[in-house]
């Protein structure tokens, strides 16, 4: 393997190939706006190549996954919350799916197509930021500010569903809190209605605009094979040309019912990156467009008293739901042994869920897979030999999320 050590580029690097005769150290972080989170990257610079770069993570850890062994399973919701918090339903309802798993519930299909249809606004709405943001970092700052209106849409469809809005705890393990409220409805049918064409707007501004094409085509590009080699999942790994997509290869909360394409680059570049995110909105939107359409009638809910708050005016009023509201919020029902895994695909790829129980009521063990924590991994590779201005497009295109890298 190549030696990519500091002292071995320095070695090989002579003077007279040098701008000016010296090297530089520059920190690029774990401050700086450019970084989109609070870590480090400390670049050994000529003039403006970049020769060497080493990371620093840890800034923000806050240890969730050692919290999450002192909490009951409900409670762990609001720790899924703060990791990748531009899609923070995916983290709250893979998480409820793992916990349904290690108990063997099976909820009715309403709930699998009210969930698919968070996830995809989820989804969208990740992907509006990242790629929004990848126009800012290369000069174009109008994107952005129009795709944050469609984001907060979605937050208003949050809204109705929890009450919130970023940080979301959405939903319950078995279901969701209430059904779809009538202004739901009509904040989505309008969304499916008036956003596409907005949508549009911004892919005429930057898809085939020539600045933003050649300060993205060919900056931060890596190979299927390297991609794998580090654990590459997502729009990332798809962008080097891996058709590889959770929900088609390992499908959860019925998406086998529906029909969408999953979009592939081939260079692994930010271009592509930002490609990749622009075609996968389409597919969420068809996707959401189903899934709405075939909304099946039931519960929002599965029959599992022991996970699933009672109705509050039966708290009142019944000695048993009084018992199951306060054994619930306590935390003092036991789960099964057991050891289960369950990936859905967030908004930066595979996001997992390992976790172990002895019986107790709460996780023995629980370690989440977090996409940003992988892939972050190969962003020295992807820089080294570039400039420090692709080095800001890649990490932005990267979508590296500072709650997702550091747990």
């Amino acid at each position: 393997m190549k030696d990519n050590s500091l002292s071995n580029i320095l070695n090989q690097y002579e003077s007279k190939e040098q701008i000016d005769g010296q090297l530089y150290t520059l920190n690029l972080g774990p401050t700086h706006p450019a970084t989109h989170g609070i870590f480090q990257n400390i670049l050994t610079m000529d003039g403006e190549r970049i020769l060497h770069a080493e990371q620093t993570v840890g800034y923000i850890h806050r240890a969730f996954e050692k919290i999450s062994e002192r909490r009951n399973y409900s409670q762990i919701t609001t720790l899924t919350d703060r990791m990748n918090y531009c899609s923070a339903p995916i983290n709250n309802l893979g998480w409820h799916m793992t916990v349904e798993k290690l108990i063997g519930v099976e909820v009715p299909k309403r709930v699998d197509y009210m969930r698919v249809i968070l996830m995809e606004l989820a989804r969208i709405g990740d992907h509006l930021i990242c790629n929004g943001v990848t126009g800012m970092d290369s000069g174009a700052i109008t994107g952005l500010t129009y795709m944050f209106i469609e984001r907060e849409r979605i937050y208003d469809m949050y809204e109705q569903i929890c009450g919130a809005r970023m940080t979301t705890n959405m939903g319950r393990i078995g279901g969701f809190e209430r059904d779809f409220t009538p202004k739901f409805h009509e904040l989505l049918k309008d969304f499916l209605k008036t956003f596409p064409p907005r949508f549009k707007e911004f892919c005429t501004l930057l898809e085939r605009n020539r600045i933003f094409m050649d300060r993205t085509i060919g900056a931060g590009g890596i190979s299927a094979e390297r991609a794998l080699s580090y654990g590459f999942t997502g729009p990332n790994l798809r962008a080097a040309g891996v058709d590889y997509d959770v929900r088609v290869a390992q499908p959860y909360s019925s998406y086998q019912d529906f029909d969408f394409i999953i979009p592939v680059g081939t260079a692994g570049d930010t271009y592509d990156r930002f490609m990749v995110r622009q075609q996968e909105i389409w597919e969420s939107i068809k996707i959401i467009k189903q899934a709405y359409e075939n909304l099946p009638e039931g519960s929002f809910h599965a029959d599992v008293p022991d996970f699933y708050l009672p109705e509050k005016a039966d708290v009142y009023q019944k000695m048993e739901a009084l018992i199951y509201h306060f054994k619930i919020v306590m935390g003092e029902t036991d789960v099964p042994k057991g050891e289960v895994y369950h990936a859905v695909e967030g908004g930066n790829g595979e996001l997992g869920f390992y976790l172990v129980s002895d019986g107790g009521r709460s996780p023995y063990r629980l370690h989440f897979r977090r996409p940003c924590f992988i892939y972050y991994q190969a962003y020295p590779e992807m820089i080294t030999g570039s400039v420090i201005s692709d080095a800001i497009v890649t990490m932005c295109s990267m979508n590296i999320i500072a709650g997702e890298l550091d747990a």
